[in-house]
């Protein structure tokens, strides 16, 4: 084959430093569009976001030249101080250092953008670290819990 062909989906979540509750609903749909333009200038076409107070889930493609540690760290930094500079009354606004990404099957595509989409009515009923442990566990991640949150 002379072509090199790929489609690989991937579920990318991610907090704030400390996981303080700092992305307000004026700011989510701002937030969204940056991150969405970002990916996309990588090469990466997001096709479901929703930013939580906290942290933030990202369903998209991951470019064949990319890997997904930097396509994530080449999003994060940038969103991170496009926030600081557009709010500044957000000044300490910053992604914790990690991140969790998780392979998505064509198959499953509709399932995980419903469950983005229904983010603010999930996190009534689960925490954020309590989903994320529900997602390491269920991927068989190995974890160690003192350096999952920062």
């Amino acid at each position: 084959m002379s072509q090199s062909l790929s489609q690989v989906y991937v579920h990318i979540i991610y907090s704030t430093k400390n996981r303080i509750p700092i992305i307000t609903n004026e700011l989510r749909p701002k937030l969204h569009a940056y991150i969405v333009g970002t990916m996309s200038k990588l090469g990466s076409y997001v096709l479901e976001i929703y930013a939580n107070p906290d942290h933030i889930h990202i369903l998209s493609t991951l470019p064949k030249t990319r890997s997904l540690a930097d396509l994530i760290q080449k999003s994060k930094t940038p969103s991170s101080k496009w926030v600081k500079n557009t709010y500044p009354a957000l000044p300490n606004f910053s992604w914790q250092l990690g991140y969790a990404g998780f392979s998505v099957g064509a198959s499953s595509l509709e399932a995980v953008k419903r469950y983005i989409r229904n983010q603010p009515v999930h996190h009534k009923k689960e925490s954020f670290q309590d989903e994320l442990r529900r997602f390491l566990n269920a991927y068989h991640v190995d974890y160690d819990e003192r350096y999952v949150w920062d």
